[in-house]
């Protein structure tokens, strides 16, 4: 799918804000890929539509987790993380996207998951570090994306860890062990 075509699709499901934001990822991705050998492609197409889902009613989203037999702990998270899984179920059925690489990245580009493919890891590094973001950590986080992938996500965890601690939340599961994956395998 042609940029144009799949920017055209993806505007009509977020607001302008989040339009914004989709293009930082996506020039970012697209950066991160041709620096660590990824296919910039894969990596434009999965950052248009990594927030496809984003603006869908809870509802909507919450049956599409039961119905399609999702993990049943997305419900008993906070329901940022549900659009990711959800969006990548409906980029498929709804715009036919069927590459299983992209599809993965915008499933875990909230969560990430043990043992993350090259493309996953782009992804959700660069949600995080897109230029409109604006937070504690987040320039450490663009520093190391430039030199090692590995340490800008585990950095990019423990900053999402600690802030969800602080607000006494729940850490996702997949979150946590996507860290512990990353620590014990050395940041490979």
């Amino acid at each position: 799918m042609e940029r144009e075509a799949a920017l055209k699709i993806v505007a009509e499901q977020i607001t302008e804000h989040r339009y914004v934001h989709t293009i930082g990822v996506m020039e970012t991705a697209i950066q991160l890929a041709r620096h660590y050998g990824e296919d910039p492609k894969k990596a434009e197409i999965a950052a248009i539509f990594h927030d496809y889902a984003k603006f869908r009613p809870k509802a909507e989203m919450k049956q599409i987790i039961e119905e399609q037999q999702m993990s049943k702990q997305l419900l008993e998270h906070n329901s940022e993380l549900w659009h990711a899984p959800v969006g990548a179920y409906l980029v498929e059925k709804e715009v036919g996207i069927t590459d299983q690489d992209v599809l993965s990245a915008i499933k875990y580009h909230t969560s990430g998951r043990p043992n993350m493919t090259l493309l996953e890891k782009i992804i959700y590094v660069a949600d995080y570090i897109e230029p409109g973001r604006h937070f504690p950590g987040v320039e450490e986080v663009r520093e190391l994306a430039q030199s090692d992938l590995d340490l800008a996500l585990i950095k990019s965890l423990q900053n999402t860890m600690m802030f969800l601690l602080k607000k006494n939340h729940a850490v996702y599961p997949d979150t946590f062990q996507t860290y512990n994956s990353l620590v014990l395998t050395g940041g490979r």
